[in-house]
């Protein structure tokens, strides 16, 4: 791995210094709304084990509101954005009135769909409840992304709902890829399939060992494919034709400064909480093992936000076994908490990746 220069630390520092701070007011800024388990698709890198029939309900858009009653008691809600997550959202029947009540209490709103049932009509109504912002999945060409997806005419329909919401120019939008053994070698073809769709902002992911994504080694980049990834990230935002990002994964040594807009930094549990489906109060909802806070149902919310939330916030339990004596500590603070396991332990570390041969 090429050595970082003393320029890129010295950036590293005042990023550092600049997350301390934050890290110590923790503003809440994003706030995410498991709303759902159940999914219209059989995706193989699935995290939640979402199924058509979920074993747990969706939580009852009421319950969710009073979280954020209680928010707005304490915060300006115009500066919280609150993310609709699953699941897939749009297997609620009610997801407009959810949207109503979300931007009613003033909250700006967005959501993470797979594409598949966002049909013109519902689009429209999902704007007029006050949708500010959305993310579709695409995860390469026809084959893979249905191989991926598990199911037949998944990359058309996600096709087709990327180009209605970019011509549409109505929220703030973009695509995300999760990059595999299989979609790697497409990786040009996709960005001119996202560029012919007129799409201007596109976040591409690496799958990390965890959910189903942990038993199929067709999803996990070996080490060439992952500095591949990122090369061509950097390349591409070179080329200026599309805006391409690495997604806030973890921390990316000499590649820090040249696949996204900002320094590494885990946000989970500093400015992103999360209500889980069964009430469960976290962080980012990559994060699968259980480092809940407390639960909506015998919590507040805004106190355990307030004061909890120390694993998240005091990162230095992580700094052992691989980590120990990592000379990139100070920048990395023992990578995402989506990478640990219930144990503590890290299950992929980034660095690894750029190093290994």
């Amino acid at each position: 791995m090429g050595e970082v220069s003393l320029r890129r630390r010295i950036a590293l520092d005042i990023a550092t210094s600049l997350r301390k701070s934050e890290t110590a007011d923790h503003p809440l800024r994003q706030l995410f709304w498991e709303s759902t388990l159940r999914c219209n698709l059989k995706c193989r890198h699935c995290g939640s084990d979402c199924k058509m029939v979920a074993s747990t309900p969706d939580m009852p858009k009421e319950d969710f509101f009073r979280v954020l009653d209680g928010v707005a008691a304490h915060t300006d809600p115009h500066k919280v954005f609150v993310i609709v997550s699953g699941g897939e959202p749009t297997m609620r029947a009610d997801l407009e009135e959810c949207g109503k009540g979300i931007y009613s209490r003033g909250f700006p709103w967005g959501m993470v769909t797979n594409g598949w049932a966002l049909t013109p009509e519902r689009y429209s109504r999902l704007l007029q409840s006050g949708l500010h912002s959305m993310t579709i999945s695409l995860d390469g060409l026809k084959d893979n992304h249905d191989w991926l997806r598990g199911r037949e005419t998944s990359f058309e329909r996600a096709s087709r709902a990327i180009k209605m919401v970019v011509d549409s120019k109505a929220i703030v939008f973009d695509v995300v890829t999760c990059v595999n053994r299989r979609n790697y070698s497409e990786l040009h073809a996709i960005k001119e399939h996202l560029i012919s769709l007129g799409l201007k902002d596109w976040r591409l992911f690496s799958i990390f060992p965890s959910g189903r994504a942990a038993q199929d080694p067709d999803l996990q980049l070996p080490s060439d494919m992952f500095r591949g990834l990122l090369d061509f990230i950097k390349e591409t935002r070179k080329e200026g034709r599309i805006k391409a990002s690495f997604g806030c994964e973890g921390f990316l040594g000499h590649y820090e400064g040249d696949v996204r807009d900002h320094f590494y930094s885990c946000q989970a549990g500093v400015t992103v909480g999360s209500v889980l489906i069964d009430g469960s109060i976290s962080a980012c909802t990559s994060i699968r093992a259980d480092y809940h806070q407390g639960n909506i149902y015998k919590d507040d919310f805004w106190d355990v936000w307030q004061n909890r939330f120390q694993p998240y916030r005091d990162r230095y339990w992580m700094r052992k076994d691989e980590c120990g004596e990592c000379k990139y500590w100070k920048w990395c603070e023992g990578n995402g908490m989506h990478l640990r396991d219930s144990d503590g332990k890290l299950m992929l570390c980034d660095l690894k990746r750029i190093t290994d041969k």
